[in-house]
């Protein structure tokens, strides 16, 4: 009898055990069973892992180094588990785990702010490719002022995230242009917090109409690449929450990203990942965002500082920083309702992802319809500078002269993160072929075989990161420019630069022209003048430059930025006159670099190697500096030039007394003889007396359509009580002063053509918020 018992206990206890354990089937499910129920059922090395990405993975023709190191950068502990998966979609920056007891799949992001980074070679078969579009960085895209025009790159932009498999491209980029030396500038769209933040939400609504998801970046004060894992960038509240923290609160409230990225930096002595301020009090107890919030690629110090921060998703993410997490639920430094709430936030995001809906991805977006996508953008952003006695669009011209090394290898985008695997380039010359211009063949072969043979000895650049060296400008001799100014009809010099993620740019040779580009200039202009022919400069690059030294030789300037896989075409267009150029700067282009408010602190102390950078213009950033202290830019905020002329009506106001908004209305006359489009920039001028504010801050803008000549757009921007507040620091608040403003409308800071005035009878608070990221000892700021 002892023996039965025995022997049915024995064959009962396996049945017993799976009645004990749920079934695949019993468990709870992501997007099936209430989320909560999700996350109760999760053990901490699950949640651990979800709260930590993949890992970082090394391309595959990269060895590990011996010391575990890329220059300064420290590579991670490598995850074999990890490992074994293969990447959904190589050449992604990052992925999360998968919990698949739970339905919970991996989901892919890429970096991307002009364009999907990913290879475009897999497995070493070039039979079929995975190129992308490399669209026009943000200081074109910004210049356009045209939001219309940037949604539309969005749209197509974010058809290719989701045609490649991506769930959440890692852009956009909207950090603020504090000084021009900055090297991811470029990625970056203006000086201006409401050009960044609107030019920002209209590329969001683009992108994420496809179903994919956004990171808009760098989440905040990241505004240089030295010591940028390490720097403590010290600002005061005001500046802040006026200038850097703006353009990302419009951009989270009219686009609703799904996700935003936190910067490498410190502000006032905290890590942005880590700080609870910035990540929960400001984004999510303020602004009421509600997505998921990452970190940038190994950023921040402390997983446990950050989780408790409400920093969501650390990136790459790594073994250690889990086991940390781990460790930190365990010893009560993380409480398991904040790992749980930051949980719940990243399988909400999972759950709007094309990977979590079973998108099946084409791999084949139609790269030839978002080429012209980008065509029509880079035409929309390039920026006229000069253009004496007419010079452009080119008249009666069959041959052009084409010089300068970056006519024959224009620059489409930055590097870094930024850069773009592109299925092609169209050079200048191409560009001009295809309009119907001629180019001397013999310049054009000199030019080739100078710069091939000058790539093959030039130094490789050691890491991803940095850029080789430039090739140095192809001398051209007096009789040689004579000559061929004998031969041709008018000349063409381009002048490039290029920066990108993880160094800053300098003066000497790159801010500054070198001494070649300086006398290629001065030759071809004064072969070409002596000739009585014309030369136009046009500027290849991302960020500022210096141009007041040299500027009256040339006849015209084009500013072409850095536009876009169609370059060459792009560029023709404008010079043909088959498009009318209406871009207008977003960001100032000074007379010289001392000009500029930061440059004295800019990039921190000590000099040689920076520990801290002290904001000390407060809110004195770009044209709100030029304007009110009365420094002269060469070209101002909001200037650019047009082939026709416009004017504006005088300005109404709906009513001269403010109660709870005002409408501002005028109307734009295309009066000259061709077809164009005008932007309307509408600025206000505050009350003296309270407060110290800048001279005029842009509170409206507006393109019109392309009109025709002597055709009308009648323009109304509403202003409500928010647009005439400044942050009081002592109370903690938007107060907008009583008194008179006047609002200036007009095409360029430089040229307000138009002004009303309105008055607020009594001193308005229009928030109340608490005080935030206050810097550890006081900032001493420049005031008018």
């Amino acid at each position: 009898m002892k023996q039965t018992y025995l022997l049915l206990i024995t064959l009962l206890a396996p049945v017993a055990l799976l009645a004990q354990t749920p079934s695949r089937e019993s468990l709870p499910r992501l997007g099936k069973s209430p989320l909560k129920d999700v996350i109760a059922a999760m053990t901490l090395q699950e949640k651990a892992s979800l709260v930590t990405g993949m890992g970082f993975s090394l391309p595959r023709n990269f060895r590990r180094p011996a010391n575990d190191s890329i220059g300064r950068m420290r590579l991670p502990p490598s995850d074999p588990e990890a490992e074994k998966i293969a990447p959904k979609v190589p050449g992604a920056a990052g992925r999360t785990h998968a919990i698949p007891r739970l339905g919970i799949p991996s989901i892919t992001v890429s970096d991307g702010p002009a364009g999907v980074r990913i290879s475009p070679i897999r497995n070493n078969d070039s039979s079929k490719t995975y190129y992308a579009t490399g669209f026009p960085v943000a200081t074109l895209l910004a210049s356009t002022w045209d939001t219309l025009e940037v949604r539309k790159v969005g749209v197509a932009f974010g058809n290719e995230v989701r045609e490649y498999g991506v769930d959440v491209i890692l852009g956009p980029a909207m950090n603020i242009h504090r000084n021009p030396l900055g090297g991811r500038n470029f990625e970056y769209y203006s000086e201006d917090p409401l050009i960044s933040g609107d030019m920002s939400a209209a590329m969001v609504n683009g992108l994420q109409s496809n179903g994919i998801g956004t990171s808009i970046k760098h989440f905040t004060g990241n505004n240089q690449e030295t010591n940028r894992n390490s720097i403590d960038t010290r600002i005061s509240e005001r500046a802040l929450r006026e200038i850097y923290l703006r353009g990302f609160e419009i951009a989270v409230k009219k686009s609703r990203p799904w996700t935003v990225m936190t910067s490498y930096n410190k502000v006032n002595g905290t890590y942005t990942s880590e700080s609870k301020d910035l990540v929960t009090h400001i984004l999510r107890d303020e602004w009421g965002f509600r997505g998921a919030v990452m970190t940038d690629w190994f950023g921040g110090h402390s997983p446990v500082a950050q989780q408790n921060a409400g920093n969501d998703l650390l990136m790459p993410g790594n073994l250690n920083q889990s086991r940390e997490i781990m460790n930190g639920v365990d010893s009560g430094k993380i409480a398991m309702a904040q790992l749980d709430q930051n949980v719940g936030h990243i399988l909400n995001l999972i759950l709007k992802t094309p990977e979590f809906r079973h998108y099946h991805y084409s791999n084949h977006p139609d790269l030839q319809a978002h080429a012209q996508v980008a065509r029509e953008a880079a035409d929309d952003g390039m920026v006229l500078l000069k253009n004496q006695d007419n010079t452009l669009p080119f008249h009666g011209v069959k041959t052009v002269a084409v010089f300068g090394n970056t006519s024959y290898d224009l620059i489409a985008g930055g590097t870094g993160s930024g850069n773009v695997n592109k299925p092609f380039v169209i050079n200048l010359v191409p560009g001009l072929k295809n309009a119907g211009y001629q180019t001397v063949t013999s310049l054009d072969s000199d030019y080739h075989h100078y710069i091939y043979t000058a790539e093959a000895t030039r130094p490789r650049p050691r890491s991803f990161f940095m850029l080789p060296p430039p090739i140095p400008e192809m001398t051209i001799s007096g009789d040689e420019a004579s000559r061929i100014a004998g031969e041709t009809d008018i000349a063409l010099i381009t002048i490039g630069r290029n920066a990108g993620e993880g160094a800053d740019r300098k003066l000497t040779d790159d801010y500054y022209l070198t001494d070649r580009e300086k006398d290629l200039i001065r030759t071809v202009t004064g072969a070409f003048h002596a000739q009585n022919k014309k030369v136009v400069v046009i500027l290849n690059i991302g960020g500022v430059t210096e141009v007041a030294s040299w500027r009256d030789e040339p006849d015209a300037i084009l500013l072409a930025w850095q536009p876009s896989e169609e370059a060459g075409n792009a560029i023709a267009d404008i010079l043909s006159g088959k498009v009318d150029p209406s871009g207008k700067l977003a960001t100032t282009f000074p007379m010289d670099y001392p000009d500029v408010p930061s440059a004295k602190s800019f990039p921190g102390e000590p000099a040689d190697n920076p520990k801290e950078v002290t904001y000390s213009e407060g809110i004195y950033v770009g044209y709100r500096y030029f304007s009110t202290f009365g420094v002269k830019p060469a070209y101002a905020f909001g200037y650019g030039l047009s082939y026709t002329d416009f004017s504006f009506s005088p300005l109404t106001l709906s009513s001269h007394h403010f109660t709870n908004s005002v409408t501002a209305t005028v109307t734009v006359t295309n009066t000259g003889k061709k077809a164009g489009k005008e932007v309307a920039e509408l600025y206000i001028s505050a009350p003296s007396g309270g407060l110290d504010k800048p001279a005029m801050e842009l509170k409206a803008f507006g393109k019109t359509r392309t009109l025709q000549p002597g055709e009308k757009q009648t323009m109304s921007f509403v202003l409500h009580p928010g647009d005439l507040a400044s942050f009081d620091t002592e109370r903690s608040s938007w107060v907008a002063a009583a008194g008179d403003y006047t609002v200036r409308i007009g095409g360029s800071s430089d040229d307000l053509q138009r002004d009303a005035s309105f008055s607020l009878s009594r001193e308005l608070v229009t928030e109340k918020d608490q005080p935030e990221l206050t810097p550890e000892s006081p900032i001493e700021e420049l005031k008018k």
